[in-house]
């Protein structure tokens, strides 16, 4: 891929790449139907999304439809896994073997499609030697370094309280992983070449709060 295309890639928006994975699902879906083409009216017909978003979006990434005919459903969706990455096992792990963590480690989007949870690391020795109820095993913070090294982590995910954070995002980034799914309800202080997407349900909870107190005051009816 030459550089010119390089550029474009990086600037096609995390809001468009959000939604490759909500194509993605709906055509996983019409595969195991065994659909074979849809047209992107049909697509936000059923999936209730905007036809000529979906255009839009896969016009970023080539051209897959066909006029008259519409999209190979088995050929855009392997299209997609390999846009995403996902078209390799992507290792990730957890830091943090509290509630959440457990909690992560069981939940099945962690570990299938691309995706594989090698351990939990945590920093109290009376959980380390422990495992998930699917069997992921909870090792000494300590071995960070030598579990990113030996088995190709790609993502780290922080399931520590907030104040424990930065320290854990930092030291992800020294044992070279370069990716982080951020759980902790506070602002990470980036390192260069490291992405960081945090998941803050408070913020979420709060967005529906003033949601409902518009609906409260007569603002939305």
């Amino acid at each position: 891929m030459g550089r010119t295309a390089n550029s474009d890639r990086e600037g096609i928006s995390e809001l468009t790449t959000g939604r490759l994975s909500v194509y993605l699902r709906c055509l996983t879906f019409l595969e195991s139907q065994g659909q074979k083409t849809v047209s992107s009216h049909e697509l936000a017909e059923k999936f209730h999304l905007n036809s000529a978003q979906i255009r839009k979006d896969l016009a970023c990434f080539g051209e897959f439809g066909t006029r008259g005919v519409g999209y190979d459903v088995s050929r855009l969706r392997r299209q997609l896994v390999e846009t995403l990455g996902i078209d390799r096992v992507r290792n990730a792990i957890i830091v943090g073997a509290g509630n959440l963590g457990m909690a992560l480690a069981d939940y099945a989007g962690f570990n299938s499609n691309g995706f594989h949870i090698v351990a939990m690391l945590d920093t109290d020795a009376s959980k380390t030697g422990k495992t998930s109820r699917q069997g992921i095993p909870v090792v000494a913070w300590e071995r960070l370094g030598e579990l990113v090294r030996r088995n190709r982590v790609d993502i780290g995910i922080i399931a520590v309280p907030g104040e424990h954070a930065q320290h854990v995002y930092d030291a992800l980034a020294d044992a070279g992983v370069l990716a982080v799914l951020n759980f902790a309800p506070v602002q990470i202080r980036l390192r260069h070449g490291v992405k960081v997407k945090s998941v803050d349900l408070r913020i979420n909870l709060e967005s529906l709060s003033f949601h409902l107190k518009n609906v409260e005051d007569g603002v939305i009816a």
